[in-house]
C-alpha cells in the first residue's frame, strides 16, 4: 500500500488532573522534516517524539503539536502565589506614592500576572508527564498513518486510471503506424520526383534510408510499455515509492518528447501532447505520495 504524505489526526487524554491533546498534521516534503510545538515544561520529551515519528514515517512536513491544559474542573486545585501577590502590593503602593492620581488594580489584571497563578502543570513535575505523552502520541499515530495510507490509495486508482489512458491511446496508435509512414515515403518519393531527382539514387535511397530509421518510433514505445508497466508495479508492490515513481514520470515524459519529435503525422503529434497533458497528471499527484 501506499500513502499521501498529506495527514491528520489528533487526540486528547486526560491524566491525573491534567488534560493533554496531540495534534499530528503532515503535507507533502522531499524529505522528512519534523517541528515540534511543545509546552516549556515538556521541551525535553522532543527526542523521544522525533525517534517515535522517524520509525514510522519516511517522507512530509510533519507539524506535533502538544496541549496541556488543568482540567476545567479542578478549579479547587489552582494556587495563588502569595509571595508574587505581596511583591506586586508593594510595587502597587510604591508606584501610588509617586502617582496618586493612578489607578487601582483590578482581580483579573492581577490574576493575570505572569507567575501570579500556579495550576497542576507547574505543581506536578514534568517527568510524571513523559510516558502518557509519549503514549498518546503512539496513539495518535495510528490514526494519523492510517489517514495518510487511505489518501494514498485515492492517489494509487488516480495514477492507475492515467495508465490505462496512456495504454489506450498507445493501442490506438500501433496500428495505424504503417499507414502513417507509408503516406509519408508516399508524399517524400513524389517531392523528390517533383524536384527532378532519380529516387533509385544509390545516394538518394541511403538518404531515405536513415530518415525512415530517424522516424521510426518503434523502440520509443516499446519503451513506453516498459515504463507504464514499471509504474503499475510499483504501485502493487506500495511502500515508500514517491521518488521512484518521480522518476519513473521523468523517463516516461523522455519518451514522449522523442515521440513527438519523431512525428510526421498530426496523428502522433496529437497522442503526444495528450499523453504529457496525462503524465502531468500523475507528476503533479506523486508530489503527495510517501
Amino acid at each position: 500500500m501506499i500513502a499521501s504524505m498529506t495527514g491528520y489526526a489528533a487526540l486528547s487524554r486526560e491524566y491525573a488532573s491534567v488534560s493533554l491533546a496531540l495534534e499530528l498534521r503532515s503535507v507533502n516534503n522531499r524529505f522528512l522534516d519534523l517541528q515540534f510545538r511543545l509546552p516549556d515544561e515538556l521541551r525535553s520529551l522532543e527526542p523521544a517524539m522525533r525517534e517515535l515519528l522517524t520509525a514510522s514515517l519516511a517522507r512530509g512536513k510533519i507539524e506535533c503539536r502538544l496541549v496541556l491544559s488543568s482540567q476545567t474542573n479542578t478549579i479547587q486545585n489552582i494556587l495563588l502565589n502569595h509571595a508574587q501577590l505581596h511583591t506586586l502590593q508593594m510595587l502597587s503602593q510604591e508606584i501610588k506614592s509617586v502617582f496618586p492620581t493612578a489607578g487601582d488594580l483590578s482581580v483579573s489584571d492581577i490574576l493575570r500576572w505572569p507567575g501570579m497563578v500556579n495550576d497542576l502543570r507547574t505543581t506536578m513535575n514534568p517527568a510524571e508527564l513523559h510516558t502518557p505523552c509519549l503514549d498518546l502520541l503512539q496513539q495518535t499515530l495510528q490514526p494519523f498513518i492510517a489517514a495518510r495510507e487511505r489518501e494514498g490509495a485515492k492517489l494509487g486508482n488516480l495514477l492507475l486510471d492515467r495508465l490505462n489512458r496512456i495504454r489506450e491511446l498507445l493501442a490506438a496508435l500501433s496500428p495505424k503506424l504503417p499507414m502513417i509512414l507509408a503516406g509519408f515515403q508516399s508524399r517524400l518519393s513524389q517531392s523528390i520526383q517533383a524536384a527532378g531527382l532519380n529516387e533509385m539514387d544509390e545516394r538518394i535511397r541511403q538518404e531515405f534510408t536513415l530518415f525512415a530509421n530517424r522516424i521510426d518510433v518503434d523502440e520509443e514505445l516499446t519503451r513506453l510499455h516498459t515504463h507504464l508497466d514499471e509504474v503499475e508495479n510499483t504501485l502493487q508492490h506500495g511502500g515508500v515509492v514517491g521518488k521512484r515513481l518521480d522518476f519513473l514520470m521523468q523517463e516516461l515524459n523522455r519518451e514522449t518528447n522523442t515521440l513527438a519529435s519523431k512525428s510526421v503525422d498530426s496523428t502522433v503529434t496529437q497522442l503526444a501532447v495528450e499523453m504529457k497533458v496525462l503524465i502531468e497528471q500523475m507528476r503533479e499527484q506523486i508530489q503527495n505520495i510517501e
